[in-house]
């Protein structure tokens, strides 16, 4: 029985986490874009609606899952004393704060009030990069 809920938590942990990467990968891009296109225009209104849904209907639900089977799992792996597993929710808790600046930057574009450069959103584009470097060494290596 145990196997079988882990497997299942485990599967569904990691579909959660791929559609809310996917988001983090993606929602700078649409901000780079963003930061080009004129205010007011055609573009600008339409990459306003693409950033909400993203975020709204894809990154929200995909974190919120990814929080839930992952402590369903980690309850049931007690490795509470396992260095890697402390980088690993280190690293977790950064893509939750990573997650709520980008919500926070798509208030600034649908207010039309973004003060960041392009530039600004193609190097965080980075970020989620680094972070899943780092979650997939711990997860998969557990180097200490």
């Amino acid at each position: 029985m145990f196997e079988d809920s882990y497997l299942w938590f485990k599967a569904l942990h990691v579909i959660s986490v791929m559609a809310w990467m996917a988001g983090l990968f993606y929602l700078p891009r649409l901000y780079v874009y963003h930061t080009t296109a004129e205010v007011g225009s055609e573009l600008s209104e339409t990459l306003k609606v693409m950033e909400r849904r993203l975020l709204r209907a894809i990154m929200y639900p995909a974190m919120v899952s990814s929080a839930i089977f992952g402590t369903l799992i980690l309850f049931q792996i007690d490795a509470w004393d396992q260095g890697w597993l402390h980088v690993k929710l280190t690293c977790v808790f950064l893509m939750i704060v990573f997650h709520f600046y980008l919500a926070k930057y798509r208030l600034d574009f649908l207010e039309d009030k973004n003060t960041k450069s392009e530039k600004f959103y193609r190097m965080i584009n980075e970020v989620p990069t680094v972070l899943m470097i780092v979650l997939v060494i711990m997860v998969i290596v557990k180097p200490f």
